[in-house]
């Protein structure tokens, strides 16, 4: 019996000093991290209020900006049905296509008096600010009278160009230099189609050219939005440095933070001409985040006023908890000497327990193989006696059942052997595709093969090329071992039925006979090795077949289970790891 020793009063001091300052420690971690858990959920909450008031901005510039583009382009499809502008393409009477045109066109386009920057007006916004024709060829059809047509500088007319015509109406952007130095401008291009009327093909093209809609109400939240085109940004009122900054960020494709001039901004894009041949567009909206900042800031500090409160209320506790908490340690000192004692002992009888394990695998597999010998020699010798003539039909009969229990010998020390490595450990797989469907049919050839006198009928149900994961020389044995288990274990006249399937990257085999029904206080011992039931006192076998079964099955990292046993049915589950068919390229 092991003697307790009484610490010494220093010993209990400082193990108190050591807890006070272990508890102070954690006190103040745990404080920090709620701290900075709970600052960080608060400007979360802050960060995604204001951006449900930026989406509710942005959705309704979109939606505007949606409504005025299916407008125009409704319109656009009605301008290309004019019968005049139809003849004239058609005739390849393109010297007459632009006179056609200006009548018919004369009420799409911007008065000439109203020409110039300003604010578009409802009624201006539907209005063309210029408009060109594509030949066959996608290239611009030259105008007779540009000014009728809207004036173009000649890049900027080339830059209406598409590589082919298409068949579906096309959206771009193109920029121009403002007048006198001022902003420059952006217009929202519209390709629309011509058909012929006779073939039903794309002939031409007629390109308008539109003042992008603005929605200017922005005083509120200081949104702002505008068109990135051909490497620039358009429409927001930047400084020079800034719009360069944001031209770069926009063109490395950087997160959606940014600053300008300052402040930090929250900066969101959106592709509005995807699937067009024209130069991509993209609608840039800028987003200030200085509200955003102020009340963070502001939650911070009252976040971390509390938590210094918390703190000091937490320290001041840890004094008194530590002072109580340090009472039991000589307790727990005596308490603690005789556990380790007591768990030496049970490591001490754990390892001769585990080296008793040993010997017994070692013993059964050297016995096994040891056995695999004689049992061999005694069936040769066995077979040499039967072939002699001068046997009688009795002494013949008796030589055979000696042979076939030899065997029986053989399979036994087989399933020991085996059961031996597992055990041991020293199964190894070599895990690749296996065809199952063909391991269940050679499995139900080899059990038709044996004789049967109860006139046994088989079902099955399982798909063609059923591929599972393992090795097949085991997966056949398991496959053997739960047929003969539902042969020997069946009625006169019985079924058996296998079926599988696939059902979540597993492979299900279900393997079910008729016969009697397996008693529920045996059912948990029917996988121990060497167990016989009441059910199979007459029927031959060691009661290793369905345990030999599950331990493969696991090594397969798959499961072997009885899912029923009734008067009518006995059924057993296989799982094993499916392997996908791969479809070759």
């Amino acid at each position: 019996m092991i003697a307790p020793s009484v610490p010494q009063p220093s010993h209990v001091a400082g193990f108190r000093t050591r807890l006070v300052i272990a508890m102070m420690l954690v006190i103040s971690s745990v404080t920090l991290l709620a701290l900075y858990f709970t600052q960080r959920q608060l400007a979360q909450n802050v960060a995604e209020a204001l951006d449900r008031e930026f989406q509710g901005e942005l959705d309704a510039l979109h939606h505007a900006q949606d409504v005025r583009r299916a407008a125009l382009v409704e319109r656009c499809r009605a301008l290309v049905r004019k019968p005049r502008i139809h003849a004239a393409l058609e005739d390849d009477a393109l010297d007459l296509l632009y006179l056609s045109a200006e009548d018919e066109l004369r009420d799409v386009m911007v008065p000439e008096s109203g020409n110039g920057a300003g604010r578009a007006s409802p009624q201006r916004a539907l209005q063309a600010e210029f408009y060109r024709f594509l030949d066959r060829k996608g290239r611009v059809i030259s105008p007779s009278r540009p000014r009728s047509v809207g004036l173009l500088e000649p890049t900027a007319d080339s830059r209406l160009a598409l590589p082919g015509l298409v068949d579906r109406p096309q959206i771009g952007y193109l920029a121009r230099p403002g007048a006198a130095g001022g902003p420059s401008l952006v217009y929202e291009l519209i390709a629309m189609p011509i058909n012929s009327m006779e073939s039903g093909e794309t002939i031409a093209m007629l390109v308008l050219g539109f003042k992008p809609f603005e929605l200017r109400e922005r005083e509120a939240s200081g949104m702002e939005s505008g068109i990135w085109v051909d490497g620039r940004v358009h429409g927001i009122d930047l400084p020079p440095n800034d719009a360069a900054m944001l031209a770069r960020h926009l063109a490395a494709g950087g997160e959606n933070r940014i600053t300008l001039g300052g402040a930090p901004h929250w900066l969101l894009t959106k592709r509005l001409n995807p699937e067009s041949q024209y130069t991509p567009a993209f609608e840039v909206c800028v987003y200030p985040l200085a509200g955003l900042v102020k009340r963070q800031r502001q939650l911070r500090w009252q976040v971390l006023g509390a938590g210094g409160l918390l703190l000091l209320v937490g320290l001041a506790g840890s004094q008194v908890l530590a002072g109580r908490l340090s009472r039991p340690v000589e307790k727990l000192a005596v308490d603690s000497k005789a556990d380790r004692a007591e768990r030496q002992k049970v490591e001490a009888a754990l390892e001769m327990t585990s080296a008793e394990l040993q010997r017994s695998a070692r013993f059964s597999a050297d016995a096994s193989h040891q056995l695999k010998t004689p049992v061999t020699v005694l069936r040769a010798g066995l077979e040499e006696m039967l072939a002699r003539e001068n046997l009688t039909p009795e002494e013949c009969h008796e030589i055979s059942a000696l042979i076939h229990q030899t065997f029986r010998l053989s399979t036994l020390i087989e399933d020991l052997l085996l059961l031996s490595r597992l055990d041991a450990g020293r199964l190894k797989l070599q895990v690749c595709p296996v065809n199952f469907t063909q391991l269940i049919e050679a499995s139900l050839d080899d059990l038709s093969a044996v004789p049967d006198e109860v006139d046994i009928a088989v079902e099955t149900d399982f798909p063609s090329d059923l591929l599972v994961f393992g090795e097949k020389r085991y997966t056949s044995i398991i496959l053997q071992n739960l047929l003969e288990n539902a042969r020997k274990y069946n009625r006169p006249g019985g079924r058996i039925r296998v079926s599988a399937r696939v059902e979540e990257n597993r492979v299900k085999v279900v393997i079910a006979n008729t016969g009697p029904a397996i008693p529920a206080n045996a059912r948990g011992h029917i996988f121990e090795r060497f167990h016989r039931g009441a059910v199979g006192e007459n029927v031959p076998g060691y009661g290793l077949g369905l345990n030999l079964a599950r331990e493969l099955a696991r090594l397969h990292r798959g499961e072997l289970s009885l899912t029923r046993s009734d008067l009518e049915w006995t059924e057993f589950e296989l799982t094993l790891p499916w392997a996908e068919k791969k479809t070759p390229a």
